[in-house]
């Protein structure tokens, strides 16, 4: 055949009857390979590309069809902009031989490029491809930077994410930039004297050409080869990728014990990096990109064929079957053991992996879209057809049409071929050339993939997308909480919001959408949820054609609309510190009650913001959805992100399926997810019709017996770190104390310096401005009581694993271990994991009362169990741990498991940072402000916080455990010459001193010119003198020119009026308005709530009277400066149950 375009083709599938005709294949201008009288369909690498740059001729006639399709794609079809950029492009083509593709359209193409992949099984996916543009780079280093980028970036802990990193275009008179190995992760082949093969048998002789270029391995089984890279100019370089970067899996088997002590593991990206992306004309040699695997290319291709690791036999030898004869099916049975344990272990390493089944299903259904779509899909048959169980996957019965179409990915000849061959052209000398050629002599990598692009996750039975987005990594611990759940019934899909592209097609294609939303402290939404909120309202900005786009709002000012609407936390508990600190403005009250009205009138859709309906109409998308909200009720903007997200989400022509449930970190939010989590599947299984199976990850409180859990005796404890890590799902890291210092101490209350350090010679990464997360224990005399009132316990200090009964119908009965519990002493457990000075929830009052041994008491606990007025009442008052209780209502025993399965976890507590990696690399300093009190009024038992308490405990050489957590919201400016403002009060000052810790370094260490940075200006409260936190340290950074000037607010000083931060601001205001509206200057507020509001209101306020702005101006401004992310807040809620 000579590739033009023929009749189209009628296709049939013949396991469901249907015909359909490929009319796409008309538009390709490409070759095929066959001929009229020989098919090469089963050719590996036969279509390579050349690696001479295309003529003009060739670059204009392929840009053309390229723009006409971008621009069709975005509605610009035909446009002056559309045959603008033509002219620029012919131009530029004419004057160069090429042109430069805009990031938007190499993102076009680059997806397009997939789309577009005949030999690709998970193109269903192809809209959510992320792109790095990497065109600027100049050396193998920068090369090699980009390469770590794009692979932490794709790996992301686990949870793959589609991306591709595009290096220079291919261009005259120079060489090729080239990735040169086949895929940017695979392992080393060692050959040994007697012809063996240590490590895997296709890259002995990449290998072989690393050591001769100077690497060397340790000869392992696998040993991760270093990237060879090349660039324009000078020689190609190796580089090590770092082990942190790499993933690994260890494989074993969910039945099969030894299969563990094989050894064997392997890497969870795949990324193929020797592939040429063509896009409008333009060459790309080196566009290194990844999905995630497909279980059966690493367990039948990677694991079992015979020119790999090839396993069969050593497995068949351990599962004792006979291997002697074809007729006993050893190998089928052997593959499918192998399949099962790469799942197996994937899914417990909590790793990106789809199975062959899912994926063949769902491309047929990428398959029935791209027909109905484009006319129809070029697909290899033979590629798409997977390993094993063929015949058992639909793809098999469906015909399929290969053809070529453009942008794509194509074969190319090795790279150090092109590059002995460009050299050759460069020098124009044989010699030189020859002499190059015998560097790579030993270098004949023959080309097999096992996949020519990843899988993505394909759609079984129902599809249902979980999206969260989080500061501190909560919700998206649920998200895969949840993902269990519903896996046994449905498909789930975990993304994090900023991967999830929003649009009206891909929302209208989910079947259910299930969003976990938390709020940051301030009420904003969290850093990686950001894109996804504001493209959801530009949606309905989209939607709404009655109102002009000069009195639209933007999104920061609906946000902070419905911020105040339906954000405000709970009710009051007690008393919230600080409280009566904070001076009330009623200008800006007044204000804000003029401005909402307007506010309503250009955005009035009738709806009831306080109270979210269940049953929603809207446009016909069809999308069905539940919102589950993770926030903290010591905050005013109670669970703001979530609230709105649903409500947008509404908005977008989603239907409820549950109402908006809201989770508060202070009463039980991992219980009250849970059981959300229960009603949204019951719910999920009626609506789809779907057969109910409960998950072993749904663990039902209400109908949990004591026959139901027991202790079994472990060989080994785990770790803390590692039992903290699988908790909490965080990189957790064990850090000692260097430094303790108590830095004021009045009556009960303290503030502490606190500095924790890592191993000599090891730095810790983090930003001035960022968080951690401290892991503390709790008191061990508290621990020591509990012990003392648990009965069926084992040895407390021996490791035991905690099992739970489950019950088939048909099967009888089972046992699995907890799946989030550790497997440590039942002492552990109660100091490191679970909660003991939180009071208890309704469910666990419940479960005490039928230990109670009077029955007015067992009566009154059952009472606060059910009745949620009087428990919350109840809370509020007394503020009763678990302890209190157990004497107050006389509580002798309780049973030792049920007690473990009731209590919550106990939940890190974030602390600013409080200093700067320039100057402590090693290390990092937390301020931390601890308080002791008497519960009920004053007059119960002495409390403190079960963190601030176990820090004050710490002393020089103790180890902590903490993990690190990203603030971006609150760094510095990227131009350090930006001026920057800082309020806060109490132990706010503790981000501030990181703050001028590092301007201190740029501007003295780094013998940089004074100019290099910005002023800062600090206005600070608290107290009393005594009380000013790092005094002597601040006036020496005035003096060393770190910090421009600072201001003392003092509220408690006897000697002194009364003031405040707020008050500090409105008597420098010409100078604080003068910073916002003439300097571009960026601002950072860090303390309470109430305090940060009030700093608010007092901008507000300054802004009209010495700005000159009205009152609406002065609201739009703010809301300016959040969206230019010049208005930083880091804000903490303080309760205490008196």
């Amino acid at each position: 055949m000579d590739g033009r375009a023929q009749k189209p083709h009628q296709l049939a599938n013949f396991a469901s009857k249907k015909v359909v005709s490929d009319t796409l294949q008309r538009r390709t201008t490409e070759r095929g390979e066959c001929t009229e009288n020989v098919c090469n369909g089963s050719m590996m690498n036969i279509r390579r590309v050349g690696s001479a740059p295309r003529s003009v001729s060739e670059v204009l006639a392929q840009a053309k069809p390229f723009l006409d399709e971008y621009y069709a794609s975005i509605k610009g079809c035909g446009s002056p902009e559309h045959l603008a950029r033509w002219r620029e492009v012919e131009m530029g083509i004419k004057a160069r031989g090429t042109y430069h593709l805009t990031t938007q359209e190499l993102e076009y193409g680059a997806k397009l490029a997939w789309r577009n992949a005949p030999r690709c099984i998970g193109r269903i996916q192809w809209t959510r491809l992320q792109l790095f543009d990497a065109r600027d780079v100049v050396t193998p280093q920068d090369m090699f930077d980009a390469l770590c980028r794009h692979i932490e970036y794709a790996t992301n802990d686990g949870n793959i994410r589609s991306t591709i990193t595009v290096f220079p275009e291919r261009r005259f008179g120079k060489r090729d930039f080239r990735v040169w190995n086949q895929q940017l992760i695979s392992y080393a082949g060692y050959e040994n004297p007697d012809g063996s093969v240590t490590g895997d048998p296709a890259y002995v002789k990449f290998t072989q050409m690393c050591e001769d270029m100077g690497w060397r391995g340790s000869r392992g089984r696998f040993d991760v080869l270093p990237l060879v890279l090349s660039a324009a100019i000078g020689d190609p370089q190796w580089f090590q990728i770092p082990d942190e970067l790499v993933l690994r899996v260890s494989l074993q088997h969910p039945q099969y014990e030894w299969f563990k002590e094989l050894g064997l593991e392997w890497f969870a990206l795949p990324a193929v990096s020797s592939m040429l992306f063509d896009c409008g004309g333009v060459e790309f040699p080196a566009a290194p990109f990844n999905g995630w695997y497909m279980s059966s290319e690493i367990a039948c291709r990677d694991l079992c064929d015979t020119q790999r690791y090839n396993i069969l036999q050593l497995v068949a030898e351990m599962m004792d079957l006979d291997t002697g004869s074809n007729i006993t099916l050893w190998k089928d049975k052997v593959a499918l053991e192998i399949n099962t344990a790469v799942l197996h272990s994937f899914q417990e390493a909590k790793v990106t992996l789809v199975d062959h089944h899912t994926a063949a299903k769902s491309f047929i259904q990428f398959m029935e879209n791209e027909h109905r779509q484009r006319g129809g899909c070029p697909a290899d048959w033979v590629w798409i057809v997977p390993p094993i169980s063929s015949s058992l996957t639909p793809v098999f019965h469906q015909e399929m049409s290969l053809y070529y179409l453009k942008p794509a990915y194509e074969y190319q000849e090795p790279a150090w071929l092109t590059h002995a061959r460009q050299t050759k052209a460069l020098l124009g000398k044989d010699d030189d050339a020859h002499r190059i050629k015998r560097i790579f002599r030993k270098v004949i990598i023959g080309v097999l993939f096992a996949s020519t692009l990843n899988r993505s996750v394909l759609i079984r039975r129902i599809r249902v997308t979980i999206l969260y987005a989080t500061e501190t990594g909560k919700s998206q611990l649920y998200a895969h909480y949840l993902s269990d759940v519903f896996k046994k019934n449905f498909n789930p899909n975990v993304l994090c919001m900023a991967d999830y592209e929003v649009n009206r097609t891909n929302l209208a294609s989910e079947a259910l959408l299930l969003v976990l939303a938390s709020t940051t402290g301030a009420g904003e939404p969290p850093q990686n949820g950001m894109k996804f909120i504001q493209n959801l309202y530009n949606i309905k900005g989209k939607d709404d054609t009655t109102t002009p786009d000069d009195q639209k709002l933007t999104f920061w000012q609906h946000y902070n609309y419905n911020k105040e609407c339906i954000g405000s936390g709970a009710s009051e508990e007690g008393n919230i510190l600080e409280k009566k600190s904070q001076p009330q403005h009623k200008g800006w009250r007044n204000s804000i009650s003029k401005f909402l009205p307007k506010l309503r009138r250009r955005w009035n859709d009738g709806r009831d913001y306080g109270s979210p309906s269940p049953v929603d109409t809207g446009p016909a998308l069809g999308v069905k959805f539940a919102v589950f909200a993770l926030g903290s009720s010591n905050y005013k903007h109670f669970c703001a992100f979530g609230k709105y997200a649903d409500l947008l989400i509404q908005e977008a022509g989603g239907h409820r399926i549950l109402p908006l449930t809201c989770g508060d970190d202070l009463d039980n939010q991992e219980q009250t997810f849970h059981t959300w989590a229960a009603q949204v599947f019951k719910t999920a299984v009626e609506t789809f019709h779907v057969q109910d199976s409960e998950s072993d990850a749904m663990i039902s409180l209400e109908n949990l017996t004591p026959d139901m859990v027991k202790f079994s005796p472990a060989r080994n404890s785990q770790s803390v770190v590692e039992g903290l890590s699988n908790i909490h799902g965080k990189k957790i890291q064990t850090l000692r104390v260097v430094e303790s210092k108590i830095l004021h101490e009045e009556g009960n209350r303290w503030s502490q310096m606190l500095v924790v350090g890592a191993d000599e010679g090891k730095v810790i990464q983090y930003q001035p401005g960022d968080h951690v997360g401290i892991l503390p224990a709790n008191s061990p005399g508290m621990v020591v009581f509990l012990l003392s009132r648990l009965r069926g316990c084992p040895n407390v200090d021996e490791p035991v694993q905690v099992l739970l009964q489950r019950r088939h119908k048909a099967a009888g009965e089972s046992w699995y271990q907890h799946p989030r519990l550790p497997v440590v002493s039942i002492r552990t457990m109660l100091s490191r994991y679970l909660d003991i000075t939180t009071p208890p929830t309704p469910a666990l009052l419940r479960l005490l009362a039928t230990y109670a041994t009077n029955n007015r008491h067992a009566s009154r606990l059952k009472q606060l169990a059910t009745d949620p007025e009087q428990y919350s009442n109840w809370r509020s008052s007394h503020s009763s741990h678990l302890l209190e209780v157990l004497e107050e209502f006389k509580i002798v025993e309780v049973e030792a498991t049920m007690l473990l399965m009731f209590l919550p976890f106990l939940q890190p507590r974030y602390y600013s940072i409080s200093s700067s990696p320039r100057l402590e690399p090693g290390h990092i300093h937390l301020t931390i402000a601890g308080l002791r009190y008497r519960s009920r009024g004053g007059s119960g038992p002495v409390h403190q916080g079960v963190a601030t308490g176990f820090l004050k405990e710490l002393t020089p050489g103790s180890n902590v455990e903490l993990f690190h957590s990203s603030a971006p919201r609150f760094h510095l400016p990227k131009d350090l010459t930006v001026p920057v403002m800082l309020v806060g009060a109490g132990s706010g000052i503790a981000p501030f001193r990181g703050f001028w810790q590092h301007y201190y370094d740029i501007r003295t260490q780094q013998k940089v010119p004074a100019g290099a940075t910005g002023e800062m200006t600090l206005f600070f409260g608290c107290r009393s003198h005594d009380e000013d936190l790092y005094a002597d340290e601040k006036w020496d950074m005035m003096r060393l020119g770190a910090l421009t000037r600072t201001h003392l607010a003092l509220s408690r000083d006897p000697q002194i009026p009364k003031s405040y931060v707020q008050d500090l601001l409105l008597v420098y205001g010409r100078e604080v308005s003068r910073h916002l509206l003439d300097e571009d200057g960026h601002i950072y507020i860090c303390g309470s709530q109430n305090m940060a509001d009030g700093v608010q209101d007092i901008l507000r306020l300054i802004l009209q009277n010495h700005g000159h702005l009205s009152q609406e101006k002065a609201v739009t401004f703010l809301s300016q400066l959040k969206e230019e992310n010049r208005y930083h807040e880091d804000v903490f809620g303080i309760r205490v149950h008196k």
